[in-house]
């Protein structure tokens, strides 16, 4: 059963070999690895182009952001699940994604699978500084304040042809929105593995400024609406307390 594994990136040339050994030095035997970059300025294709002959697919080309490079990436798939490696993160070890393909190989009806993350500083990956525990998926997950981390989240390919892409118009918050979708519009078989998935460095566009946070919330209440959800008034107090929780 083959995986394909999503990185993209811009202009990220001091990771983005790190994420590529990372990928590269798994030990599961089918793998295919795309890289979407949009255009980087700097010497990051350069960086790429050196392991060019391990790569099942790689474009360099103008996008219209994070988001719309998964997009190509999920098209450009050929693999029965779909992961997304950002080019600032690492997988915890290298038996990671064979770990993760047993549970879709001893499973033939599961959909999607998701694991723990952990936050670690940007220029010491052994020094964790927010520890992302998930938990079992049910009916009021999302109402509690509940996400999957989204870059330990493994999915069948067969998902993404029922449910669409990222929608375009989050510009911080599409992929809450499309999990909002998975999980809480399709009766897709979920299954939590409490597993270490991902070393995520600090410092995505979300937790850049204050006013991304703000406008990411936003967005998050609007993925419920847009959907046809309700989501509770508490939502979003609690959101806030469960990711100060995760300091601790």
């Amino acid at each position: 059963m083959k995986i394909s594994i999503i990185t993209v990136v811009y202009n990220n040339e001091k990771t983005i070999k790190e994420a590529i050994q990372s990928v590269l030095s798994q030990t599961y035997g089918d793998i295919e690895y795309v890289i979407i970059d949009g255009k980087s300025k700097d010497n990051t294709v350069n960086l790429i182009n050196d392991y060019k002959e391990n790569l099942g697919y790689f474009i360099s080309e103008q996008d219209k952001g994070l988001y719309d490079a998964m997009n190509k990436g999920i098209l450009a798939c050929t693999g029965d699940v779909i992961g997304i490696l950002n080019s600032d993160d690492l997988y915890q070890d290298s038996e990671v994604i064979a770990a993760v393909m047993e549970e879709f190989i001893n499973d033939g009806e599961l959909d999607i699978l998701y694991g723990n993350l952990v936050y670690v500083k940007s220029d010491d990956t052994n020094k964790v500084v927010r520890n992302w525990k998930s938990k079992s998926y049910y009916n009021s997950f999302f109402e509690n304040a509940n996400v999957p981390p989204h870059p330990a989240l493994f999915v069948r390919n067969t998902v993404y042809k029922k449910v669409g892409l990222f929608d375009l118009q989050y510009k911080l918050a599409a992929d809450y929105e499309l999990m909002l979708r998975m999980f809480k519009k399709h009766q897709f078989k979920s299954k939590y593995f409490n597993r270490l998935i991902i070393k995520m460095r600090l410092g995505g566009a979300t937790n850049q400024s204050f006013t991304n946070i703000v406008v990411q919330n936003k967005e998050v209440l609007k993925a419920w609406k847009n959907n046809d959800l309700q989501a509770p008034l508490y939502l979003m107090p609690l959101r806030i307390f469960k990711r100060l929780a995760q300091f601790i």
